[in-house]
């Protein structure tokens, strides 16, 4: 188990390590600092050009920002995509206009999240053979939804309509498809949460249908294309 305290202090120690004072100038080199002081991200690169600006992988090592940008515009597109994935664990969002899950299953600490996560990317690496961070980004790119249907009414008559989605509501649509997925299929179950939420992202990753993800993005954009 991973100590919180213990990767703070570690995140303190290489921080302070990395400054270097050349007269009066001050740089800090981020080149070694690692995710969860395991999983360099400094190579990772985002190819959708749709998600560049709202899918950020700068170089942290706990991914934790306790909320300190909610009053900023666009505030999601600076956390990390790990914490964004850590956010929706605890709450997965609605599943329709009813909430798919009560809150008895949707509570936890921050601590637990981010061992929960730290477990997902361990199992995700043994699976894909690759930096998970990379499966994550991959896997938000491959079922990140591009197409959505609203309602327009006149009067009283309704008829769906085709539209964009938006940049930031794609990522956010992932991670919560991703969320509700991996409990759909522990819940209730002896499956552990990172193990099915390591299989959710890996279906992703590769593109499989057998990814809650996969399939909601295809059905979305399905219904998109006959309301055109």
């Amino acid at each position: 188990m991973v100590s919180k305290r213990n990767l703070l202090k570690k995140a303190k120690e290489i921080e302070t390590s990395k400054i270097v004072s050349e007269g009066e100038e001050v740089k800090i080199d981020f080149s070694d600092i690692k995710l969860f002081n395991k999983w360099d991200t400094n190579g990772i690169t985002v190819s959708d050009p749709g998600l560049k600006s709202y899918i950020n992988l700068k170089p942290i090592i706990v991914p934790k920002t306790f909320g300190r940008n909610q009053n900023t515009r666009f505030w999601k597109s600076k956390q990390h995509i790990v914490e964004r994935l850590m956010n929706h664990i605890p709450v997965s969002g609605h599943k329709g206009k009813k909430h798919y899950w009560t809150s008895c299953n949707q509570t936890g600490q921050g601590h637990t999240v981010m061992n929960i996560v730290i477990k997902t990317l361990m199992e995700v690496e043994k699976k894909a053979k690759v930096n998970p961070v990379l499966a994550v980004v991959k896997a938000i790119e491959h079922a990140s939804p591009r197409e959505e249907v609203v309602t327009i009414q006149y009067g009283g008559i309704r008829h769906p309509k085709a539209v964009d989605c938006a940049p930031q509501r794609r990522v956010d649509l992932v991670l919560r498809w991703m969320a509700q997925g991996a409990f759909q299929s522990s819940n209730k179950k002896k499956t552990k949460i990172w193990k099915t939420l390591a299989d959710e992202i890996v279906a992703a990753y590769n593109g499989d249908k057998k990814s809650v993800a996969i399939s909601k993005k295809f059905e979305v954009e399905r219904q998109a294309a006959s309301s055109r």
